[in-house]
């Protein structure tokens, strides 16, 4: 059985990582659309798309599937604080 306290810690270590990557979603999305406006080129399946769009494209996308992971593992430990609380 995990300490109440350690159970806390984990929560707020992983809303701070989901907050952290979070940010870091909205500066990739900012990077992608500055890319886009320089090229004049907004849609991805064209040729004139620009290569460095399409990989800020591939880290996001990485990054939102870590974050519904992140939000499954803390759905995890906070209904896991609320069995120990009910035990």
């Amino acid at each position: 059985m995990q300490p109440l306290f350690q159970s806390k810690t984990s929560t707020m270590q992983l809303q701070a990582l989901i907050a952290d990557l979070r940010w870091k979603v909205q500066l990739l999305d900012s990077d992608i659309q500055d890319e886009e406006q320089r090229a004049r080129v907004s849609d991805p399946t064209a040729l004139a798309y620009p290569m460095l769009a399409i990989t800020l494209r591939g880290r996001r996308e990485n990054l939102l599937v870590t974050i519904a992971a992140l939000e499954d593992r803390l759905k995890a430990v906070d209904s896991a604080t609320e069995w120990t609380r009910a035990a």
